[in-house]
């Protein structure tokens, strides 16, 4: 387990400032375990400052100085003259998590072209805010000064698309259904910390998912750090040590997972999920103290 991807991961997401740059290209290092992060910080620089000569020769030019004027022209930017566009055909491929690979491919996810849309919009000397929203992450541009604004809603994904509260709705029902009813604090800005869970919940499911059970337990080591209380990360962890036969760590694990969770506030589906954790417990310890 490489301990120093935790401890990077921890000091990037507690550095000063809200960048998420180098966070994200620590999480990348899962992928890409000798990756230099200077060239691709330098890269958003670099577009951090034609953006902003972009935007001041828009207003220049046009006399728009308004947020939707400036968010028009970074999406011009990014998305015409860049050519930055949504990854539809390989959405579960693991290179649209890293940020060096959107950089680069210049294709992603939402959270990635979120994050990437988020870093290069400082750099032009625009806030933008990360939105938590279920099931397909979006940006938020303030309307700062604007008595009563909401905000301009952006849809990096799809080409920077400009976002209207009916138009959130039927993004939600797309993605979750009837699961979750829309309210407007689904449109709240999120945290750096839940922006860096969610980037990591995104590529574990995918890791899971291919079977890559030692990349997935990296991710969880890091969700650990990040949030040492999150008890599904405790017993994720477990879980993929005994699919890696690492029986000990999977014993210790699961045993304080079953320890500090409550069978109480448990529903059913919990329950039984519970109980068949008790029975890997159980079998863990028949195959640990044959070894002894």
């Amino acid at each position: 387990m490489r301990r120093d991807l935790v401890e990077s991961l921890n000091a990037a997401s507690n550095a000063a400032g809200t960048g998420l740059a180098q966070a994200a290209l620590v999480i990348a290092r899962i992928e890409y375990p000798r990756l230099d992060p200077t060239p691709y910080l330098a890269k958003l620089d670099a577009m951090g400052d034609a953006a902003r000569r972009r935007i001041e020769a828009n207003v220049m030019a046009t006399g728009d100085n308004t947020a939707i004027g400036r968010v028009k022209t970074l999406n011009a930017y990014l998305f015409d003259e860049q050519g930055f566009v949504g990854n539809r055909d390989k959405y579960e491929d693991p290179r649209n998590s890293c940020l060096n690979e959107v950089l680069e491919r210049r294709t992603g996810i939402p959270i990635t072209l979120s994050l990437l849309y988020i870093e290069v919009a400082a750099r032009a000397g625009i806030r933008m805010d990360g939105v938590n929203f279920p099931g397909h992450f979006l940006v938020r541009c303030p309307d700062i000064g604007i008595a009563g604004a909401k905000g301009i809603i952006i849809d990096p994904f799809h080409g920077g698309a400009l976002l209207s509260e009916h138009d959130c709705r039927l993004l939600l029902q797309r993605h979750v259904g009837s699961e979750v009813a829309f309210d407007k604090s689904l449109l709240a800005p999120a945290t750096r910390g839940q922006i860096l869970v969610r980037m990591l919940l995104n590529l574990k499911r995918i890791y899971v998912h291919m079977r890559s059970f030692p990349q997935a337990r990296e991710i969880t080591e890091m969700l650990l750090g990040l949030n040492p209380s999150a008890l599904s990360e405790l017993r994720d962890r477990g879980l993929l040590a005994y699919h890696l036969n690492d029986l000990s760590t999977a014993l210790r694990d699961l045993q304080m997972y079953l320890k500090l969770s409550s069978v109480t506030d448990l529903d059913e589906e919990e329950r039984k999920e519970h109980e068949q954790i008790w029975e890997h417990v159980k079998t863990l310890r028949r195959r640990v103290a044959a070894l002894n």
